[in-house]
């Protein structure tokens, strides 16, 4: 399909795009910035997402927040392939200045909706915007991808938990399960499974999908709300360092740094050329 097709070739331009900002700047995630690419293509240029670059501040724009906001890198370059700003400005990544910050920023950046970074909360600060779209009688739907590790804050509970109170059926929550935080893998810090089950008690429709599998991705995207009158979460189980022989799984490559070594590795295995 040649949608797809192009998804699969979009994500693996922002995992080298991601990839060589961090090379730039010393600093960044790498590990989640790979195993989020492909959720970020799907939303972003899959056409999931009903935002206008040319007018970020539409009032009726879904709204989409990246609580695990330290893969700003990922972030970013799915916001400059749609339209954003300029894909030139990738250069400018954690600069002295730049509108690009390690972590997101909606007061200097178009399209980002919250600041984010510290982990817990962008659940919270996204059930409530699902509840003003709710109160205000409006139909724009509220996208939130969380990390696993983040899971571990309790403040992310409290959020689902007012989520079916309200029976916020236009929120999204998305989890990267890449089962890997910093440090260790999640399951040796503190055990999240059985992770579905813990969602459908706290109110939610769940569904489990390939985070890297953009046709499914896709065709569960498309059938939002999953349950009429429940919020949805997807749980996409996902490869820390997709797509990077080198980074795959391993905990090292949470914030790893990659050397122009390791993007000349990278771009043959991706089979994309980077574009800054």
């Amino acid at each position: 399909m040649e949608t797809v097709a192009m998804l699969e070739q979009e994500g693996n331009r922002i995992r080298l795009r991601a990839m060589t900002m961090t090379n730039h700047s010393g600093l960044g995630h790498t590990g989640g910035d790979l195993s989020s690419a492909d959720i970020l293509a799907t939303l972003y240029l899959g056409r999931i997402l009903n935002v206008d670059p040319a007018d970020p501040h539409w009032p009726e724009r879904d709204r989409f927040i990246l609580s695990k906001g330290h893969c700003s890198g990922a972030f970013y370059a799915a916001l400059a392939a749609r339209g954003f700003f300029p894909v030139e400005q990738l250069k400018t990544f954690m600069d002295p200045l730049s509108k690009l910050n390690g972590h997101p920023d909606r007061n200097k950046l178009a399209g980002v909706e919250a600041n984010t970074g510290v982990l817990g909360h962008g659940l919270p600060i996204a059930v409530g915007a699902a509840l003003a779209a709710r109160m205000r009688s409006e139909p724009w739907r509220v996208f939130v991808l969380v990390g696993d590790g983040e899971l571990q804050e309790g403040s992310n509970w409290e959020a689902a938990m007012t989520a079916q109170q309200y029976d916020l059926d236009n929120l999204v929550v998305i989890v990267d399960r890449n089962r890997i935080q910093q440090g260790d893998f999640t399951e040796n810090t503190i055990r999240m499974d059985p992770m579905a089950p813990k969602w459908a008690a706290f109110g939610f429709a769940v569904e489990e999908v390939d985070g890297h599998d953009h046709a499914a991705l896709l065709e569960l995207f498309g059938r939002m709300p999953l349950q009429p009158g429940k919020p949805t979460c997807v749980i996409a189980n996902t490869i820390k360092g997709k797509g990077v022989s080198f980074a795959e799984n391993k905990p090292a490559w949470h914030h790893g740094v990659p050397t122009s070594e390791h993007l000349a590795a990278a771009a043959k295995e991706l089979g994309v050329e980077v574009m800054l």
